[in-house]
């Protein structure tokens, strides 16, 4: 394992303190926030939601979505009649 090196100081440091070896710094120190991670509550997701604008002028959704369903039934179909 790594250790940044301003961490490291820090431990080190932490250690020279309180009397105590490296090591047992070093797990107390990841134990400590291992357990304060667990009790964390998740924070909500929050999505802000943009506007991508309206359809052009002169482009008629319904129509678009006529479209769209009669090229899926095709495929539909399609699929089926190869299932045969």
């Amino acid at each position: 394992m790594t250790i940044d090196d301003h961490i490291a100081k820090a431990l080190k440091d932490l250690a020279h303190r309180t009397g105590k070896p490296f090591k047992q710094v070093v797990n107390e120190t990841l134990q400590k926030e291992l357990l304060a991670s667990e009790s964390r509550k998740p924070r909500a997701y929050r999505l802000k939601p943009a506007s991508l604008g309206g359809p052009l002028p002169g482009v008629d959704l319904d129509k678009a979505l006529r479209l769209s369903a009669a090229i899926e039934d095709d495929e539909i179909a399609r699929e089926l009649e190869q299932r045969k």
